[in-house]
């Protein structure tokens, strides 16, 4: 299936895209690049974010690597400054680094505090730069309760309550909640604060919903468009919020679920 690639120029802009190593980050970050934009692809996997880096590179575009845990808040900020270092500019952060199936505590960790870390030290650089885009990735898990086809086949929905289930279900609450507030805070310094809300995609993090034909397709079914999400769909939405078509959009969160959440 082909994606149709929105004409978006980002030529002169620096992107910070966390979680770059694979899925919905490294589809991103190569989405900025198509856009014009230099990019730094940061993730814990320093290998992955090479990768994704020199995947750019090759393909003639801009782009550095840079390994970093975003539950480390002085790595964050310190990221930032050497992103400036490395590619000249800082003018978009992509706030996507994620976990899924890890514990409670780790869970909120990365999920919750990474993303504020981010906005609490992107946000603040920017608006002294002059402003700039914020996009964080939350989820429909954000939007609303889920449900989970894997438990309705076993007869009961507990195992969405236990550790990194509710964690993972907590923390997009909150990565839509700090979009908003950080909205506030910021818009009269230039600064647009967004958040997509992706419903199931195809991505190493759902790997598990393919290892079951049956239970594939009854994920599936959860979206009106009767399948998964593509991460390069996900990039396009980023990408657009991130650039000037999107000037007057601030304190949203934007679903690219496949019409999930409107059932």
């Amino acid at each position: 299936m082909s994606h149709i690639q929105p004409t978006i120029d980002l030529t002169g802009k620096v992107a910070v895209v966390t979680g770059a190593a694979s899925g919905i980050g490294r589809a991103t970050a190569i989405r900025f690049s198509q856009a014009g934009a230099a990019v730094m692809c940061a993730d814990i996997d320093a290998d992955g974010a090479k990768v994704t880096s020199e995947s750019i590179n090759g393909a003639g575009g801009n782009a550095a690597a840079l390994q970093l845990d975003v539950t480390d808040e002085t790595a964050v900020k310190k990221g930032l400054q050497q992103t400036l270092d490395a590619l000249g500019g800082f003018d978009i952060l992509f706030n996507n680094a994620g976990v899924g199936d890890l514990s409670y505590e780790r869970t909120l960790d990365v999920n919750q505090n990474g993303v504020y870390y981010g906005l609490r030290h992107g946000a603040e650089l920017l608006a002294q730069r002059g402003g700039g885009a914020i996009v964080s990735t939350a989820s429909i898990a954000g939007l609303q309760g889920l449900v989970s086809p894997i438990d309705m086949l076993e007869g009961s929905q507990a195992g969405m309550i236990e550790g990194g289930g509710i964690a993972y279900i907590a923390s997009k609450h909150a990565v839509v909640g700090m979009t908003r507030q950080y909205a506030i805070a910021y818009g009269q310094r230039g600064v647009r604060v967004n958040a997509v809300a992706p419903g199931y995609i195809d991505t190493p993090m759902t790997k598990m919903i393919k290892q079951d034909a049956q239970i594939q397709h009854e994920y599936e079914q959860l979206h009106p468009l009767g399948r998964l999400g593509q991460p390069e769909e996900i990039a396009n939405a980023v990408v657009f919020l991130s650039s000037d078509a999107a000037s007057f959009i601030t304190g949203h969160t934007l679903p690219v679920d496949g019409g999930y959440s409107c059932r």
